[in-house]
């Protein structure tokens, strides 16, 4: 690489190889690849030495990679979940939408808040982040940039550029389907499958995956007929009580964030056509009449990030609904069966505190109570899994 007038040639630094990947390996660019060379020395790590690989996911593609990513950026949480679980922690920068840290605290893991970390803010994306962080890795999908329509300034070129200059992207919208999503959806076990590839993590990604398959075999073999099985009306943190706007949600719907909820069996008290329509009202509400509401990302949303605040929680969801005309007939506040729900963003370490979550806030005699103020922790019954199983493999101890 020509570096000054006379064209004294230096060896790629490893940043170099980052921005130019296989132009730099092979004399020849790859058009959308970026390869990383170079094995890092990691002594704790479960990865075993290897040469070039290749890690795919779509929208992306396949990328070839010779080195494994040390630093990385996610839009959402689940991203860093999974990071996280594969051994990754102290590679990660900042986030869009993160996780409470709270949520990790049963694993060992110290997680800042967002307040401490570089702003990244997907309704006004800034390119000098991507520059200032430098990242070895972009897990986001790609397309999530330039096709939410949240900042008009951002385009597909701007992506381009972040992708070729910076890092290169390593991500699909997993959360849930959206209108521009057209591609394939992961679920979560499908992505995390993806990025074991991309971090040379096999061993704590099939540790986790034989600790999910047991969850769920245990999940099944307690479950009630479907009969007997709840419908909630599950309503996005973003409703407003107090004006009488709701944004009803589909427990059935594709995306990792349903998860807990699908594997539980929790049907929907709403129609497609009311998920559809947006928006309900206090009199839409009440011809639903649901036995249980349930607030969406309701466990992360109230109580600063440091924990669920049950007060918070009934000033900003239940007592407007009790002192409301119409919402105070509704079986489910007449009976105080409106509840915090899962958070949405989820990796597979949160999603198995979240099933488990969810499997006592509907099936108490079967799991055992729970008790919001005292999440993460679950005192009494029977766990759906080891946390210290968990808290080990993360820690490589496989």
């Amino acid at each position: 690489m020509a570096t000054d007038e006379t064209e004294t040639t230096e060896a790629p630094t490893r940043r170099d190889y980052v921005k130019y990947g296989g132009a730099l390996a092979a004399g020849a660019a790859v058009a959308g690849c970026s390869d990383l060379l170079g094995q890092r020395d990691d002594p704790e790590s479960t990865r075993t030495p290897s040469e070039r690989y290749e890690a795919c996911i779509e929208p992306v593609g396949c990328q070839t990679f010779e080195e494994v990513p040390e630093t990385y950026i996610v839009n959402n949480g689940e991203w860093a979940d999974m990071a996280f679980a594969l051994g990754q922690r102290d590679g990660f920068q900042t986030a869009a939408n993160m996780i409470p840290g709270y949520l990790f605290e049963p694993f060992g893991l110290d997680v800042p808040p967002e307040s401490e970390t570089t702003s990244l803010s997907p309704s006004n994306w800034d390119k000098e982040v991507f520059y200032e962080q430098d990242p070895d890795v972009i897990l986001m999908d790609p397309n999530y940039m330039h096709k939410t329509g949240w900042d008009d300034a951002w385009d597909e070129g701007d992506t381009e550029e972040v992708a070729n200059a910076v890092a290169p992207f390593f991500g699909n919208n997993i959360l849930r389907r959206r209108e521009w999503h057209d591609y394939k959806l992961y679920s979560l076990y499908e992505a995390f499958d993806r990025l074991a590839d991309l971090f040379q993590e096999r061993a704590r990604y099939e540790a986790f995956a034989d600790v999910h398959e047991r969850v769920q075999r245990e999940i099944d073999s307690r479950l009630p007929p479907e009969s007997q099985r709840p419908d909630i009306a599950l309503i996005n943190s973003a409703s407003d009580p107090s004006n009488g706007r709701f944004y009803p949600m589909d427990t059935r719907a594709e995306g990792v964030e349903m998860k807990p909820y699908r594997d539980l069996g929790v049907g929907s008290a709403f129609s497609a056509d009311h998920v559809e329509a947006g928006t309900i009202d206090y009199e839409g509400l009440l011809e639903v009449d649901p036995e249980i509401i349930v607030v969406h990302w309701g466990i992360g949303t109230t109580g600063g990030g440091d924990g669920f605040s049950r007060s918070a929680f009934r000033e900003q969801y239940v007592e407007p609904m009790e002192d409301d005309s119409v919402g105070s007939q509704l079986t489910a506040v007449r009976n105080g069966r409106v509840y915090p729900g899962a958070f949405g963003s989820q990796g597979p370490i949160v999603n198995f505190l979240q099933t488990e979550m969810v499997a006592r806030q509907f099936y108490p005699d079967t799991f055992g109570e729970f008790d919001p103020t005292l999440f993460p922790a679950f005192p009494g019954g029977d766990g759906l899994f080891d946390r210290d199983e968990v808290r080990k493999i993360i820690d490589g101890d496989i």
